[in-house]
C-alpha cells in the first residue's frame, strides 16, 4: 500500500516549496535583518551578494542587478551596441537572448548548435561571420555564448572567433552559474558574464534578479552607472542614459541565504543527473545528454531526445498518467518566432529545429528523493518501451 501511495504522488518539475522548507529559517533570518534596517535598494547585503558571487567565480567585478535580461542588456549597451551590429547567438535558446539585441537596434543572427552538445556550433558561427562581413551591411560586433541547459558552450574557440573579427564576447550563463570549465567556474570565459537569478534558476531568487560579472574594472564601473540611470558618482549626475536595474535588497538576502547551500545542491543535481545516465543509457529509443568535455555541469534542465515529436508527446502523456511532469525546452527555435522572423535572413538552422521536435525535460532539482529518482527512471522506462516502434535516435 505504501508503494501504491508513494507512486500516486505527483513529482513536480521544480519543487521551490520543498526547498523553503529545508533553508526557510535562513531565509527568513536574512530578510528579517533588511526589514530591520529598511534599505530596500542597494542595501548591505546586495554588497555582500556581489562579492561572494565574485569570489564563487573567481571573477575580479560582480555588479547586482534586476533581472538576467537586464545583465545581458547592460552589457551590450556598455559596449555601444546598436543599430548596424550584428550580434551573432545560438538559435536554440531562451527569447532573452535574442530580444536584447533588437531592443537596442542591433540585428541577431542566428547560429544552429551543435547535435550531441546543444552548445553554439562553432563551424556554422565562422561561416556565418563571413557571410555577414562578405554581405557588408552590417559588423559583426558582439558573439553571445550561451551555457545552454547548466553545461559551458565551447569558450575556448568562441574566444578565437572572436578575436579574429575584433568582437566583444559575452557569457549568457543564466542557466549555468555553478557550472565548471577546465577546473574553474564559469564566469571569466568572455569580456562579460551574465547570470540570472529567475527562481528555477540552480541559483534562484524570489523574484528577478541577475548580475554581471567582469575581469575589467572599467565596465564594472559602467555596469554600475547604467543600472542606476547613468549617474556618475553623485545620484544627481546623469552621464549618459541608463535604465533602473538594480537588484532589490530583500533579493539579496534570498541569494545569500540559497548560496550558503548552493554547493551541496549542485551535488545532488549532479548525482540525479548521474543516475538518469545510468538508468537510460540502454533505453532504444531515448537519448542522454551528452557531457560537454572537462567540464562539470550545473544540471539546470536534464533533457533527453525522442525519435520524433509523435513519441515524444507520447511520453509526456505516459509520465502525466503517473504523476510525473517535464516540459519542452524549447519547443520552437528563435528564428521560427513570430517576433524574429522578419529579422531571420533565411539561413537554415536544421539541428535547432530537429531538437525543438525532440527534447524533452525531465524533473532536476535537489529536491528529488532517492526513490522519486527511481520512480522517474522507471516511468520514463515503461513510456518509451510503451511507443510502438521507437527507433533510436540517430541524429545527422
Amino acid at each position: 500500500m505504501a508503494d501504491h501511495e508513494g507512486a500516486a504522488t505527483p513529482i513536480p518539475f521544480l519543487d521551490l516549496k520543498a526547498q523553503q522548507r529545508r533553508i526557510g529559517p535562513a531565509i527568513r533570518e536574512r530578510v528579517a535583518a533588511v526589514l530591520d534596517h529598511c534599505q530596500f535598494i542597494l542595501g548591505p547585503e546586495v554588497a555582500e551578494l556581489e562579492r561572494r558571487l565574485a569570489d564563487f567565480a573567481g571573477a575580479g567585478h560582480c555588479v547586482a542587478l534586476s533581472s538576467g535580461t537586464d545583465a545581458l542588456q547592460i552589457a551590450m549597451m556598455a559596449e555601444g551596441i546598436g543599430r548596424g551590429d550584428a550580434v551573432f547567438l545560438p538559435a536554440f535558446t531562451y527569447t532573452a537572448t535574442a530580444e536584447v539585441p533588437l531592443v537596442l537596434g542591433a540585428t541577431p543572427v542566428f547560429v544552429d548548435v551543435d547535435p550531441d552538445t546543444f552548445q553554439i556550433d562553432v563551424a556554422h558561427l565562422r561561416f556565418r561571420v563571413e557571410q555577414v562581413r562578405a554581405e557588408g551591411r552590417l559588423r559583426p560586433a558582439a558573439i553571445v555564448g550561451v551555457d545552454l541547459f547548466g553545461q559551458p558552450a565551447p569558450w575556448a574557440a568562441l574566444r578565437e572567433v572572436a578575436a579574429e573579427h575584433a568582437m566583444f564576447t559575452l557569457d549568457d550563463c543564466a542557466q549555468s552559474f555553478g557550472a565548471t570549465l577546465g577546473g574553474q567556474p564559469l564566469g571569466r570565459e568572455a569580456d562579460a558574464t551574465a547570470i540570472s537569478f529567475f527562481p528555477s534558476k540552480p541559483l534562484g531568487g524570489y523574484g528577478d534578479g541577475g548580475a554581471l560579472l567582469t575581469d575589467d574594472p572599467a565596465r564594472a564601473k559602467l555596469y554600475r552607472s547604467l543600472r542606476s540611470h547613468g549617474e556618475g558618482d553623485t545620484r544627481y549626475e546623469v552621464l549618459r542614459t541608463g535604465m533602473n536595474g538594480r537588484l532589490d535588497t530583500l533579493q539579496a538576502a534570498v541569494l545569500l541565504a540559497k548560496l550558503d547551500a548552493f554547493g551541496w545542491e549542485l551535488e545532488r543535481r549532479r548525482a540525479i543527473a548521474d543516475a538518469y545516465d545510468a538508468s537510460f543509457a540502454a533505453l532504444p529509443g531515448l537519448r542522454t545528454p551528452r557531457r560537454v568535455a572537462d567540464s562539470e555541469s550545473a544540471w539546470a534542465v536534464y533533457a533527453v531526445l525522442l525519435a520524433d515529436e509523435a513519441a515524444r508527446e507520447a511520453a509526456q502523456a505516459a509520465l502525466r498518467a503517473r504523476g510525473i511532469s517535464s516540459a519542452v525546452y524549447y519547443p520552437r527555435p528563435l528564428h521560427r518566432q513570430p517576433a524574429y522572423e522578419p529579422h531571420h535572413d533565411g539561413a537554415p538552422l536544421p539541428v535547432s529545429e530537429m531538437l525543438a521536435s525532440r527534447i524533452m525535460a525531465l524533473p532536476m532539482h535537489p529536491e528529488l528523493s532517492d526513490r522519486d529518482v527511481t520512480r522517474i527512471c522507471a516511468a520514463v522506462a515503461e513510456a518509451v518501451s510503451g511507443i510502438a516502434g521507437a527507433p533510436s535516435p540517430a541524429i545527422s
